[in-house]
């Protein structure tokens, strides 16, 4: 949440995302190959709104935020999600009581490897310091979302002094 004042939901000027902690930056999507077979994509692409729900609901399973995007042709989804940890991540994946392992199992019992519909996902874990972002006249969005949005500085005007920003922080505590 940010603690400057925007206009329409934008936020005039640049701003950036900070942390100091590690998070996870999951991106998870589906092509759909034949478009005709509307009974094997259509139970694909429903099923990512109960589990999107249920993360929203549940702040304690770790999600801190999402967006989408959408591709007309070929059909293809992205979704960019934010998370706590890799374990938050993982336990959301394989928890019997959580409602992604379900879908999971359906995709491969009606849909397998026919080529019909393509899921994917790249997990990355980032460390803290290892990461930038800048956001000009954006609303809250992406990592500005999912973490503290705060108006860019002099101390973080670059993208490097963005990227240096926790590595200048653990050099001064380790001075004091």
């Amino acid at each position: 949440m940010s603690t400057s004042q925007q206009v329409n939901g934008v936020f005039p000027g640049r701003y950036t995302a900070i942390t100091d902690d590690a998070f996870v930056v999951f991106l998870i999507g589906m092509r759909v190959n034949k478009f005709l077979h509307f009974r094997k994509w259509l139970p694909v692409a429903s099923a990512m709104a109960p589990m999107m729900r249920a993360l929203a609901e549940n702040p304690q399973k770790g999600y801190l935020g999402s967006e989408s995007f959408f591709r007309f042709w070929p059909t293809t989804s992205i979704m960019v999600t934010y998370w706590r940890s890799f374990d938050d991540l993982e336990h959301f994946a394989k928890n019997q009581d959580d409602p992604h392992l379900e879908p999971w199992r359906q995709f491969n019992k009606n849909i397998g490897s026919d080529g019909t519909v393509g899921i994917w996902h790249e997990t990355y874990i980032i460390e803290p310091g290892n990461y930038e972002c800048v956001y000009g006249n954006m609303p809250e969005f992406g990592l500005g979302k999912a973490m503290t949005h705060v108006p860019v500085s002099q101390e973080i005007m670059t993208a490097r002094q963005r990227i240096r920003r926790k590595r200048r922080q653990e050099q001064a505590a380790a001075a004091d």
